[in-house]
């Protein structure tokens, strides 16, 4: 008799977890409390999956063999705690497509509090150019399980969030990237940072001496649980500070690669100006890809090509476009002060800085001297701007507005050739707009518009 398996919810994981549990004899049920939508629900029946929506069959779910639980899910729901006091194991999408890799594929997975998109990308991006046969997925894309169904890849590139390392058991990817940890999520963990700093770590938990560790040596959290715990992985620090102690750090225009790898030292070289990418919390992703790749025995040419030619993702610090000297740039998911902080360091001409939107309890010291030195004008993009203009109205020229369009003219008015307009709201989009994306597609389109415009009166 072929074990059962029960899958709650019907988001990207849920569906790819269905499909790999049909592939490999499993009985499946698919069970979500919300609305399946209607693409999803024609895939769930192309393969014969049996399932329902607005609701939970206790009984058919517990008495399940096993099940797979959206990483949106919580641990405290009823369900959840009914399926753990019954005994009946509940594990995450990326725990059940591990035991299905093929042994000679090789997994990195990346993690951390920002930025794990962008090195998700970055390392996908190189090992694709360098002509891998690699797949993209987990928390970015695909679900790691539809890959492990369908394709027939020799490397995953994974990109992988806390609430799914809180239900791995077995995972172990052969490079595991943490790039920082900053307060997120905390509503998750019972607002105890050390609880959502130990879901992060569960990324090393089963490393051995074989697998690599590539870590954040900036980020205190990182560096001090790394200290507490006795991590058997190869050890890879990086710094986007000149601390020749680590495996990877940056001098002023240089990001160093001093390591040892399979008993043999290596040192590489490579100019920041042949990366794509800009600030400093952009040399510690891209260090971390390029020391993915390197594990992975891509040879430095071939890296140089995939930092060369990578685009980012949109709203990650994307240009936009330039008009009059006076470049745009969409970074619409900063949607909090961390984000932003980077934002602004890593530029380095004067700022025209948009920023608003719903505030996440936002505190503004941390970019207050950058403000100072950076930026010389402001624009308020929300609903209530009141903590944005309180808090720097009186230093920086503020201006006020509830229109993208009127934000973008705003900001070309303020600047000077050679300076830069920058969306990086700090705050969550949904005063104004259906989500980051919709905030920065807004933006794109308004800064082509006035282009289009200063054209037509030439």
């Amino acid at each position: 008799m072929s074990k059962s398996i029960a899958i709650l919810g019907a988001g990207e994981s849920g569906i790819g977890a269905a499909i790999l549990g049909l592939k490999h004899g499993y009985r499946v049920f698919l069970s979500d409390a919300g609305a399946i939508s209607a693409d999803r629900k024609l895939v769930l029946q192309s393969y014969g999956i049996a399932f329902e929506e607005g609701g939970h069959s206790e009984d058919i779910i517990l008495a399940s063999d096993e099940v797979i639980k959206s990483p949106g899910i919580p641990d405290r729901v009823p369900m959840i705690q009914a399926l753990v006091a019954k005994g009946i194991p509940v594990i995450s999408e990326i725990e059940f497509a591990y035991r299905y890799i093929p042994q000679t594929a090789k997994v990195i997975a990346i993690t951390g509090t920002n930025g794990k998109t962008t090195t998700t990308l970055l390392t996908y991006h190189i090992l694709k150019s360098a002509g891998l046969k690699v797949a993209l997925g987990g928390n970015v894309g695909v679900s790691l399980a539809k890959l492990v169904a369908e394709g027939d890849y020799d490397y995953f590139v994974v990109e992988v969030s806390s609430f799914q390392l809180d239900g791995i058991v077995k995972f172990k990817p052969n490079v595991a990237v943490l790039l920082n940890i900053t307060p997120d999520h905390l509503d998750r963990y019972d607002y105890d940072f050390q609880k959502y700093v130990a879901s992060k770590f569960r990324i090393t938990e089963n490393l051995s001496h074989e697998e690599s560790f590539i870590y954040c040596a900036d980020s205190e959290p990182v560096t001090e649980e790394v200290a507490k715990r006795k991590i058997e992985a190869c050890l890879f620090a990086v710094s986007a500070t000149k601390s020749p102690k680590w495996e990877a750090y940056m001098d002023d225009e240089h990001l160093i690669f001093n390591y040892r790898f399979k008993e043999k030292d290596k040192k590489h070289t490579i100019p920041v100006s042949e990366i794509s990418l800009i600030g400093k919390h952009n040399m510690i992703n891209s260090m971390s890809a390029v020391l993915s790749a390197l594990t992975m025995e891509v040879s430095i040419e071939q890296i140089l090509k995939g930092l060369k030619t990578f685009v980012n993702a949109p709203h990650r610090l994307e240009f936009c476009g330039e008009i009059d000297g006076v470049r745009f740039i969409n970074d619409s998911k900063a949607t909090n002060v961390d984000a932003v902080y980077y934002a602004l360091e890593g530029i380095r001409q004067p700022i025209v800085w948009i920023a608003g939107g719903i505030d996440k309890g936002n505190e503004y010291d941390q970019i207050a001297g950058l403000v100072a030195d950076k930026v010389k004008g402001l624009i308020c993009l929300g609903v209530d701007n009141s903590k944005l203009t309180g808090r720097f109205g009186s230093t920086v020229e503020t201006r006020e507005t509830r229109s993208v369009e009127e934000a973008v003219n705003l900001g070309y008015e303020m600047a000077a050739s050679g300076d830069v307009v920058l969306l990086s709201p700090a705050c969550a989009s949904f005063d104004l707009f259906k989500n980051y994306e919709d905030r920065g597609d807004q933006f794109r389109v308004a800064v082509k518009n006035l282009k289009e415009t200063k054209r037509a009166k030439v």
